[in-house]
C-alpha cells in the first residue's frame, strides 16, 4: 500500500508541473522557437522536478531502501503518468494513438521517451544516491 500511495503522490507532483509549464511551452516557447525547440528546453525543468519529486516522495513518506519498492514507486508513477496523459492528450486532440505517436516530433520524442524511463526509475537512482552517502564505509 505505501508503494501504491508513494507511486500516486510522485506522480501527482511531477503531473502538476507538467500542467503548469505545458502551457507556457505552448503559449509562449512553441511560438517562438518552435516545437522540437520548445519541448527540449522544457526537458531539463521536467528533469529536475522529477529528482526533486522522487526525493522529497521517498523522504517524506519513509520508503523503506529495498529496490523493489522503490522501483515500484516509479513504475506505479510512470502507469499513471501515461493513463493520464494518453487520456488527456487522446481526448483533447481527438486522436488515436497510432496518430498522437506519428505526430511526435523525431528528436524530442526520443528524448521524451528517455525522461520517462528516468521517471520511473528516478526513486531508486535517488535512494541509492541517499543510502550510499548516509550509509557507513567499511575499512579494513
Amino acid at each position: 500500500m505505501q508503494v501504491l500511495k508513494a507511486g500516486a503522490l510522485y506522480f501527482a507532483l511531477v503531473f502538476a508541473a507538467g500542467f503548469v509549464l505545458g502551457p507556457i511551452r505552448e503559449l509562449w516557447a512553441v511560438p517562438r522557437f518552435g516545437t522540437r525547440a520548445a519541448e527540449l528546453m522544457e526537458m531539463p525543468i521536467m528533469f529536475a522536478i522529477i529528482i526533486l519529486a522522487a526525493r522529497w516522495t521517498v523522504l517524506r513518506l519513509g520508503v523503506p531502501p529495498a529496490p523493489s519498492r522503490r522501483l515500484g514507486i516509479g513504475l506505479v508513477a510512470l502507469g499513471f503518468l501515461l493513463v493520464a496523459e494518453l487520456t488527456v492528450v487522446l481526448e483533447l486532440r481527438g486522436l488515436s494513438l497510432g496518430e498522437y505517436v506519428a505526430s511526435r516530433d523525431p528528436v524530442s520524442g526520443i528524448v521524451y521517451l528517455l525522461m520517462l524511463v528516468l521517471f520511473a526509475s528516478m526513486p531508486l537512482v535517488v535512494a541509492r544516491r541517499r543510502d550510499a552517502s548516509t550509509s557507513p564505509v567499511s575499512r579494513p
